[in-house]
């Protein structure tokens, strides 16, 4: 068993437009989010991505090395730098508009990972999405995986489209973690809980939706009731990168707890109770917030969350 995650699938430049401002870029990505959030929680994360060897490519580069992120080799050698132009409300909602090129580069031994996250449009958008679903399917011979779908419109086509490669992910996956968003997009009209109880028939352990300022349910395949966790109340500077920090904070919990990191986890997990995973569900709850607290997807320490953790008894 090893506690490395690999994490599969796009770091870019986000491009920040705010009404009356001039624009900000930010290093982000949605899976090179998940990769800092676990470095600065203390859990070695690796990033196999698709940047380019340019300005904005070294700057990835250079937030991977800061961050204590490993970069995957063959990570570095897209043709040009992958960009998301993120288009943020009053309220600091953001919806997103891309230019970039995706796909899988060699991966060698997957042997020194003990757990997979992927998702966004990195596991639907071709030509890499295949190779997305391949590693997925060979790692899960020794190791765990999870998946956010991570519904970006622009990328995805329509529902009918990508559903067919998001079902399949979800089979594979030990832990699913969505938005409500993402399950209106997909399931229009679907009441959340249902949509839930089908991924949880599907395969996962463990099925995770965040609803904004209303918190998360949460689902385990071995528990037929739902549980709501309650959302901090905190100061919004802005959403970017609120549901990377969610589920960097959910995989650190499960990995320090021993649910995810193997298939001998995996099968701890599916036999989990709540009172055994409500500590990584508090830990996502802890960094979600203070990532929305701060502007771009910044990604809190343990000591902050263990600070948070101590002010607040409903969270211990």
């Amino acid at each position: 068993m090893t506690d490395r995650t690999l994490c599969l699938g796009e770091a870019l430049v986000d491009v920040v437009l705010r009404d009356g401002a001039e624009p900000v870029e930010h290093v982000g990505g949605s899976l090179f989010n998940v990769a800092c959030g676990l470095a600065a929680l203390g859990d070695p994360a690796s990033i196999l991505s698709w940047w380019g060897r340019d300005e904005r490519g070294a700057r990835i580069t250079g937030a991977a090395a800061g961050a204590g992120v490993e970069i995957v080799a063959g990570t570095e050698d897209a043709p040009a730098t992958p960009l998301a132009y993120a288009h943020l409300d009053a309220e600091g909602r953001a919806s997103y508009e891309f230019d970039l090129q995706w796909r899988v580069p060699e991966t060698g031994d997957l042997e020194r990972y003990g757990h997979l996250h992927t998702g966004s449009f990195a596991a639907t958008l071709g030509p890499g999405a295949d190779g997305v679903r391949d590693v997925a399917a060979r790692i899960r011979d020794h190791a765990t995986v999870s998946y956010d779908p991570n519904i970006r419109p622009a990328l995805m086509g329509t529902p009918a489209e990508v559903l067919p490669r998001i079902t399949e992910l979800i089979g594979l996956a030990d832990v699913v973690k969505a938005s409500d968003e993402d399950i209106s997009w997909l399931h229009p009209g679907e009441p959340v809980e249902d949509v839930m109880r089908r991924w949880v028939a599907a395969g996962p352990a463990l099925v995770v939706v965040t609803r904004g300022p209303w918190g998360a349910y949460a689902l385990l395949a071995g528990n037929r009731d739902m549980l709501h966790v309650d959302q901090l109340t905190v100061e919004v500077a802005d959403t970017v990168g609120a549901g990377d920090s969610f589920m960097a904070g959910l995989i650190s919990g499960l990995l320090d707890a021993g649910y995810l990191g193997s298939r001998y986890a995996a099968r701890r997990l599916r036999g989990a109770r709540w009172s055994d995973v409500q500590p990584a569900l508090h830990r996502a709850v802890i960094t979600s917030a203070l990532t929305v607290s701060r502007a771009g997807a910044y990604g809190p320490s343990m000591t902050e969350v263990e600070t948070v953790r101590a002010r607040d008894t409903t969270l211990r």
